[in-house]
């Protein structure tokens, strides 16, 4: 995914640990997921997720 930010500092390589809340009409539940920083341009940051079963 790609984040459209300011810098926030983030190397290549690094991991970060996403936090997020999906909408789901009456329910919103928040998924938590690992990533690690693809791509870091002046425009945002390039995230790679991990999948559920731990691959790539």
């Amino acid at each position: 995914m790609f984040i459209e930010t300011e810098n926030l500092g983030l190397k290549k390589g690094a991991t970060v640990h996403l936090a997020f809340a999906i909408n789901l009409g009456v329910v919103t539940k928040i998924h938590r997921r690992t990533a690690i920083v693809a791509h870091v341009s002046k425009g945002g940051t390039g995230l790679m997720m991990e999948s559920l079963t731990g691959t790539r």
